[in-house]
């Protein structure tokens, strides 16, 4: 069901998924002035913890989806794999947006890259194994090898993926997940971006900045925003790409859209229906951040121009940081919070976001921090900013600041 009518405060605005996004999420409409409820399988669910009400239950719980139909204005969701189902049977009764179609083509890579391919978007040659004669059948294309295999449904963060040099490394792996997957050949990578874009369900549109990330073992580690002296025809390029998907998946929401650039060229890599970690820095670089635009795209409020004020890096925070040395020990904030200036004044700043998770892990997303350049404000060149951010990183396992 879709509709026009703005939604104004206190309605209440129910989310699918308690991360960190649902997090985000969760204080933009709070201090907007929005109730808000949290659907989460976690007692402790990082967003359900702040929110007006947090219902414990599974996705797809039916007294869960109707007290939520019953009470709610409209309905987001902080990730792509909530049961497209799910979100399906809420649209019967209220606005849900980003919609299920929309997130049905995100959860699934095979749905994905049909996707890309039905409109004509570059993307890496890939093959879709769903049983093992589909491997001889993928053989005869030769070109896809090195590669990696993707889990078609439920992988993120580095899970669910595999690297193969040969044949008989993708049998094995197929076996192993036992799934349909995706065969996607190996570019030689020269950068990863994101585009971030926010769409109304009227089809106005906003994005950000080109961002530049950082990936290591899968998982995001930085991002430089905007892309460090990204050339102005690729910028371009990436926000029309993006803004091409959104229009065709008639898109309403925050979406995210990363990319790859191999051989000077753009090939789609993926989509995230809703706010994006390599977005964390718009809380504190921007105008707007990304959390605020999505509670205006779900409530039908006007979009503003997103303006990013200062060059930023962002640095996500894993559980390792607490297990340096294999035993706990909390990071050294202090030196973070001290206030990083450099030589030339008071320019640089540090913005602290810790999500408030019950325990640290290995691979776990505890936090993430972001560096802001007044001096620098939005020129491109953040290289600087990176090394800095980067020698904080380190310095977080240090021992404790006393006294």
């Amino acid at each position: 069901m879709n509709g026009s009518v703005a939604l104004l405060p206190p309605a209440v605005l129910g989310v699918l998924g308690g991360g960190q996004l649902g997090r985000f999420f969760v204080l933009a409409a709070l201090e907007m002035g929005y109730q808000t409820w949290v659907l989460d399988p976690d007692p402790m669910s990082p967003a359900g913890r702040i929110a007006h009400r947090h219902l414990c239950n599974n996705y797809d719980d039916p007294a869960a989806l109707r007290a939520m139909a019953e009470t709610c204005a409209a309905i987001t969701t902080e990730f792509e794999n909530v049961p497209a189902t799910a979100l399906a049977e809420l649209s019967r009764a209220l606005p849900v947006r980003p919609g299920d179609f929309a997130v049905g083509v995100c959860q699934d890579r095979i749905a994905e890259k049909k996707f890309f391919r039905s409109h004509d978007l570059p993307h890496s040659p890939c093959a879709f194994i769903k049983c093992a004669s589909d491997i001889s059948e993928a053989k005869k294309n030769a070109d896809l090898l090195p590669g990696i295999l993707k889990v078609a449904r439920l992988g993120y963060d580095g899970k669910g993926q595999t690297s193969v040099t040969d044949w008989q490394e993708v049998a094995s792996a197929f076996k192993s997940y036992d799934c349909p997957c995706v065969l996607e050949k190996k570019l030689p990578l020269e950068r990863e971006l994101s585009v971030i874009l926010a769409r109304s369900d009227d089809g106005s549109m906003v994005s950000y900045p080109v961002i530049e990330n950082v990936h290591v073992n899968g998982i995001l580690d930085s991002s430089m925003a905007p892309a460090c002296l990204l050339e102005g025809e690729q910028s371009a390029l990436a926000t029309k790409m993006a803004g091409r998907i959104a229009e065709a998946i008639n898109y309403c929401g925050v979406l995210a859209v990363e990319l790859f650039v191999s051989g000077g060229q753009l090939f789609v890599n993926e989509m995230a229906p809703r706010p994006h970690n390599s977005g964390h820095h718009t809380l504190d670089a921007c105008n707007i951040s990304q959390y605020e635009l999505q509670v205006r795209a779900l409530c039908a409020l006007g979009l503003p121009q997103p303006v990013q004020h200062y060059s930023s890096v962002m640095i996500n925070l894993l559980g390792d940081l607490w297990y340096p040395n294999g035993v706990y020990q909390e990071p050294n904030w202090g030196v973070l919070l001290a206030r990083p200036n450099d030589e030339a004044g008071n320019n640089i700043a540090a913005h602290l976001h810790l999500y408030g998770k019950d325990s640290a892990r290995h691979g776990r997303k505890m936090g993430h921090f972001t560096l802001t350049d007044s001096n620098n404000a939005a020129d491109g060149n953040s290289k600087a900013l990176l090394a800095r951010a980067k020698n904080l990183q380190r310095s977080l396992t240090g021992p404790a600041v006393v006294g």
